[in-house]
């Protein structure tokens, strides 16, 4: 069995034998393990009339903010303040907050939610702004996402990821289970429900749909999943193992590897499962595709060298030109992720007998650890490209994880009574 073959195995082993005791809790908790060397000090009010909504829309912005590992959290008391309320600026920046967020949640006629909000900075007393959002009920969460990422693309100058989802695999009970949660971890619900394992879930460009391999039919096979409408399609059914989708920017193609040849190698297929077309033309073992951000390249592992490494080609195929080799840092790397500024690599590397998350640059080559864990795979960059979601395992336990491409904020993501697996970020929504 080559090495490749079990790179492949290694993955699916580990989604196929996590042993769940008892029935898991569909959310995620959360734990800042970490935070960045410096944080922005802001207050955030309760917001009036939350008290008689379904959400404390303020205590989910003060966590988002907080799991940033990017800002401090000053208590603002537990008196609400409406964003139509005279504020003391001055009171607040002696309080030691350089920002300042007042709001109101209020019931509208029609049983929608209206959230409104403005955002302070206390120290050149002057308004930054906010938002009205409307929403059903079940909504509200979201609303508060938006919220903080309001504040974060304020304060930070970057696109905030809170109202962003992500996608993971959870067994319980006997049964896989795709689920689908905010990025915090709640609010999550099951896409589909297996007896058979459930593996590389990757989400659609416009946050749409979902890609992923179901053994249902006791063999992978890759399908696509709409979310809004729950609409399956098989995308690639050939002969052998379907594995490793991963979506173009455009939506349009999805890169599939796939053994109908003999060894795994990588097509290409239209979104509606047509048009199938080899890419590689190798001997050896080509998988893991992934596109850059602009679509003209494919990022991908294999075992031409001798050992995994990761490779780029044309996202037109090796027709066009061979593939050039990527990583040298280690001697085994796989489970290559892209950026979406396509500046930077994350892929996992097999180091002193353990595997753990690497963040390479792609202009110098320089790569560095982002972790100190063992049994990291599966990496996902959140859509502002300032953090890694990934697997990886704790105290024996399966749990999914975070890390900012500095390496200076993490937080776990972890399952009551439970192990999970496979984890995707979803893009920004629209």
């Amino acid at each position: 069995m080559s090495l490749m073959t079990k790179i492949g195995l290694r993955t699916l082993v580990a989604s196929c034998l996590i042993a769940v005791g008892g029935a898991a809790n569909a959310q995620l908790n959360v734990l800042v393990t970490g935070v960045g060397s410096t944080q922005f000090p802001i207050a955030t009010a309760t917001f009036a009339g939350e008290a008689n909504s379904p959400q404390q829309v303020a205590a989910i912005v003060r966590a988002d903010l907080a799991r940033s590992g990017k800002f401090t959290n000053v208590d603002a008391g537990s008196a609400p303040v409406s964003e139509t309320d005279s504020v003391d600026l001055g009171g607040w920046k002696a309080k030691g907050a350089n920002a300042f967020v007042a709001g109101s949640v209020n019931k509208l006629p029609n049983g929608q939610y209206e959230v409104r909000f403005k955002l302070y900075d206390t120290v050149k007393g002057e308004s930054l702004g906010g938002l009205v959002l409307q929403s059903p009920p079940a909504g509200l969460r979201m609303s508060a996402h938006k919220v903080a990422d309001y504040i974060y693309q304020k304060l930070m100058g970057d696109r905030g990821v809170f109202a962003t989802r992500l996608s993971y695999v959870i067994r319980t009970g006997g049964r896989y289970q795709l689920q689908i949660s905010d990025s915090d971890g709640q609010d999550a619900h099951i896409a589909l429900s297996s007896p058979e394992p459930i593996i590389s879930p990757a989400w659609s460009p416009d946050g749409t749909k979902v890609a992923y391999v179901s053994f249902e039919k006791k063999k992978p096979i890759v399908y696509v999943h709409d979310l809004p409408t729950g609409r399956r399609v098989i995308i690639s059914d050939q002969k052998g193992n379907n594995s490793a989708p991963a979506w173009s920017p455009d939506g349009r193609t999805l890169a599939v590897a796939l053994s109908r040849t003999g060894n795994t190698q990588i097509f290409a297929v239209n979104a509606d499962g047509s048009g199938l077309r080899r890419l590689t033309q190798g001997t050896t073992i080509d998988t893991e595709p992934t596109f850059s951000p602009d679509g003209r390249s494919i990022y991908f592992t294999s075992d031409r060298g001798g050992q995994p490494q990761i490779y780029r080609m044309s996202a037109q195929g090796e027709s066009a030109g061979a593939a050039q080799r990527v990583t040298f840092t280690g001697s085994y790397n796989t489970s290559p992720r892209v950026s979406p500024d396509g500046k930077q690599l994350a892929y996992i590397s097999r180091t002193g007998g353990g595997f753990k998350l690497y963040i390479q640059d792609l202009q110098s080559g320089v790569a560095t650890a982002l972790t100190d864990t063992t049994h990291d795979e599966s990496p996902s960059f959140a859509a502002n490209g300032q953090y890694i979601l990934y697997a990886t395992q704790v105290n024996g336990r399966g749990v999914l994880a975070a890390v900012s491409t500095d390496g200076r904020t993490r937080q776990i993501l972890s399952v009551q009574g439970g192990s999970v697996r496979e984890p995707s970020w979803g893009p920004f929504m629209q």
